[in-house]
């Protein structure tokens, strides 16, 4: 692109501000220097001046993470280009224990000096720290892994792509829904490249390269005389791949009421039904409330997952040392110790997984040089495990860490992060047609929205963007002004159905909040279409009085 239209396109605050949870940080830079990778060999020389530097003022640990991080916000409105914004951010953050206490300091003065310089300061936080008291720092062993390296697996680097072809296509999106009726119609896509370099103590160099790509929109129609307005909002995913998430396959498509995707995704094609259905949703019938049958959809049950599963087995929550953003959980340690808790029905099989290909949370190892895996949370509807790192790995008699901490920068300290959380796909065949021809009263739902949920993660509210109604195995139309509210254990154990891994898809959070000062994650919750029986649906719409 040449200067001038990146001038012309440009502006960072704007950018950033069109997408909740994410902040302006970071320098702004011409896209190409995205595409030259940091060097190992200097980051390791860098790395050991830090490790050396820390030990030498009486750390018995320390570990070094070098990030550069990129990112490219393209906001469009209707026929505008509101915003292009390139960003980096580069630098380094030192932790450490000393006194049994962990230290932890930050710079972007990434030279030898610098290098010194932070790591004594981190060691001198440790030692201001263990004064205060308190039991030392108990750390899970970890073995070294000598120079290693990962890569999310492209086809097409997302940074290589020019601007104009996104912009391009964004507004040629947004064309589609001008044509069809939309008064409003606004478009988005966002980059993310994780360079990141991790040394320890424990003998482990660890040079990794992450991308994250979510395109999304939001179409709105009006209805002028009734004073009505009705938004829906793209089917898509965010996906830890590469450019190529934006090029269109029918084997990756899900057919049915409406079009859904896995790995590819087909934005024309969305937002094209997705002005249609805001203009469905303006004369949908509203509600009735009562108990009804539930058939969620991925694109809808990721949330629910990500709020009532997700977030309650993340260990420190459970521990009451975490309570920013999500509360803490009624997964207390008492019932995981009982070996029988009751979470859920026998076909809610759900794991926590850092590894799978093309979601967002997928990386060789976390920010504390843990080669990531896989693990049960809930087996056959028992709770079995948590979310552990090093330092609370003891706590429920691990040896080993799981392999789930993260820090969003180089100059945020890492802690415990959830990873990927999924339901996994039924093991007998099913398809969704076939769910729903065996249910008399129910609501199809497609697609995440509003939700409300206590500090315990227990009670709950979620509303979606497309709902059916289903009647004696029929999708009979569709419907509005539709939420449904369980308690956390009355929903899982309601589970009757799980359809089979042919439906399996990704959902996700590319700003998941967690911690004070607040730090933003991405992860993502896999699911196939399940059903919810006798579940408590609300209108909406109705006031009381």
């Amino acid at each position: 692109m040449k200067r001038r239209d990146f001038i012309y396109l440009s502006g960072l605050g704007a950018g950033a501000l069109m997408f909740p949870g994410l902040t302006a940080s970071g320098n702004p830079i011409d896209p190409s220097q995205a595409l030259a990778p940091m060097d190992a060999k200097i980051n390791k020389q860098l790395a050991d001046v830090a490790l050396n530097a820390a030990k030498s003022k009486g750390a018995s640990y320390a570990d070094v993470r070098i990030g550069r991080y990129f990112n490219q916000f393209i906001i469009t409105r209707e026929n505008k280009v509101l915003n292009v914004a390139n960003t980096e951010s580069f630098g380094v953050g030192i932790r450490v224990i000393a006194n049994g206490c962990w230290g932890f300091a930050a710079t972007n003065d990434v030279t030898q000096a610098g290098m010194v310089k932070t790591a004594e300061k981190a060691v001198a936080v440790a030692k201001a720290n263990a004064k205060i008291g308190g039991a030392p720092v108990e750390l899970a062993p970890q073995q070294g892994y000598g120079e290693v390296s990962w890569k999310t697996p492209l086809e097409k680097n997302g940074f290589e792509v020019p601007v104009k072809e996104k912009v391009d296509l964004l507004l040629s999106t947004n064309g589609i829904a001008m044509q069809g009726g939309a008064n409003f119609v606004n478009s988005n896509l966002f980059l993310v490249n994780e360079q990141k370099y991790f040394a320890s103590t424990d003998g482990s160099y660890i040079d990794q390269d992450v991308h994250r790509i979510y395109p999304s929109f939001v179409v709105t129609k009006i209805d002028p005389g009734a004073g009505a307005f009705e938004t829906r909002r793209s089917l898509s995913s965010p996906v830890g791949m590469g450019y190529e998430y934006l090029t269109p396959l029918d084997s990756e498509k899900v057919t049915g009421v409406t079009t859904r995707y896995k790995k590819r995704y087909d934005i024309l094609e969305d937002i094209k039904a997705a002005t249609q259905q805001a203009g469905q949703k303006l004369a949908a019938k509203s509600v009735e409330p009562g108990k009804y049958d539930m058939v969620l959809d991925p694109s809808h049950l990721w949330l629910t997952i990500h709020e009532s599963v997700g977030h309650p087995t993340e260990l420190d929550r459970v521990l009451g040392y975490e309570a920013n953003f999500a509360g803490t959980s009624f997964l207390t340690l008492d019932k995981w110790k009982s070996g029988n808790f009751n979470f859920g029905s026998p076909q809610v099989n759900i794991v926590a997984d850092k590894t799978q290909i093309g979601s967002l949370g997928a990386v060789g190892y976390d920010d504390e040089g843990v080669k990531c895996k896989k693990w049960d949370l809930i087996k056959d509807g028992i709770l079995v495990n948590y979310q552990a790192i090093r330092d609370q790995a003891h706590i429920i008699g691990l040896k080993e860490s799981q392999g789930c901490c993260y820090s969003q920068s180089w100059q945020d300290v890492q802690f415990q992060r959830m990873p990927n959380v999924s339901l996994q796909p039924g093991k007998t065949p099913l398809s969704v047609d076939d769910m729903i021809k065996n249910v008399e009263k129910g609501i199809y739902i497609i697609g995440d929205g509003s939700f409300s949920i206590d500090q315990q993660r227990y009670n709950f509210q979620f509303g979606g963007q497309l709902f059916y109604e289903i009647k004696d195995g029929k999708i009979v139309g569709m419907l509005n002004d539709v939420a449904y509210q369980a308690n956390t254990r009355e929903f899982w154990n309601s589970c009757a159905q799980v359809c089979d891994e042919r439906d399996y898809r990704l959902g996700g959070a590319f700003n998941d909040g967690k911690g004070q000062p607040s730090q933003s994650s991405a992860v993502s919750h896999g699911a196939s279409t399940a059903l919810f029986k006798g579940v408590n649906v609300i209108n909406t719409k109705r006031k009381i009085g």
